[in-house]
């Protein structure tokens, strides 16, 4: 069985006078664990990267989620401090990449900004503080030093029937994690909507017209990978599809 190699979209972050590119172990450890791939990140270049020339050598893209936001202006809004903080290369990266992995049925998993990312790179839009807005529920960590208790599974979302996620997870509902403030707002045309909660917070969808696996979910499975069974069960959804994959595109004749 052919063991697939899968790109993790990184953060630039400033540390002890150096940029550092970078991707938070828990996306990593699930990938390599529960998807049963090997992760590398990829370096946030922009448009000094050749995509294609990457994506040759790849068999899936897992989108990481971050404390960071995808600036407005690539939506059609102008920001403000409220929006901060920024991060202009993964933008530069991230957005590109998702579009050519999705033309070329490349399978990718987008978790929390990584759908928000996927939402944007499809033309859709991105609302902020969606806390402050009527009849929203409070959708960010809670306050705590504790990761386990600022990752903690607290509130449901509901399934849409007879779709991808819903057949991955094999319910109609699921108990997620909730670490964001902002939400897919127009959501775009190519996509479809997998999972809502209670408040009508979009907090998973799937691409109408790709040719393989693309996924996105607004909450956080890495976390939770090895001991969650839904968790779990995303991650074995994305390694299966990227297995497969690989079988078609190292040993052609394998998968015929």
């Amino acid at each position: 069985m052919v063991t697939p190699v899968v790109l993790v979209s990184p953060d630039v972050r400033q540390f002890q006078g150096y940029d550092w590119h970078a991707a938070p172990q828990s996306y990593l450890d699930a990938t390599l664990t529960r998807a049963g791939a090997i992760p590398v990140i990829l370096p946030a270049f922009g448009d000094r990267l050749d995509l294609d020339a990457v994506l040759d050598r790849v068999d899936g893209v897992v989108m990481t989620g971050s404390r960071s936001n995808v600036h407005p202006a690539l939506y059609g809004r102008v920001a403000s401090e409220r929006d901060e903080p920024f991060d202009p290369a993964r933008d530069a990266t991230t957005l590109p990449l998702i579009r050519r992995a999705i033309e070329r049925g490349i399978p990718i998993l987008c978790i929390c900004r990584g759908l928000q990312e996927l939402n944007v790179a499809l033309g859709g839009t991105l609302v902020g503080e969606i806390q402050e807005e009527d009849g929203r529920m409070d959708h960010r960590a809670p306050e705590s030093e504790i990761q386990e208790i600022r990752f903690a599974i607290r509130h449901p979302v509901s399934l849409t029937p007879g779709g991808c996620l819903g057949r991955i997870l094999q319910s109609d509902s699921v108990d997620v994690n909730s670490l964001h403030r902002q939400a897919i707002g127009a959501l775009s045309h190519r996509l479809q909507v997998e999972a809502v909660a209670d408040d009508g917070t979009i907090e998973a969808v799937s691409v109408r017209d790709a040719p393989g696996f693309t996924l996105g979910v607004q909450w956080h499975p890495e976390y939770w990978a090895k001991s969650d069974l839904a968790s779990g069960r995303i991650f074995e959804a994305f390694g299966d599809a990227a297995r497969a994959f690989a079988a078609r595109r190292i040993l052609p004749s394998a998968a015929e």
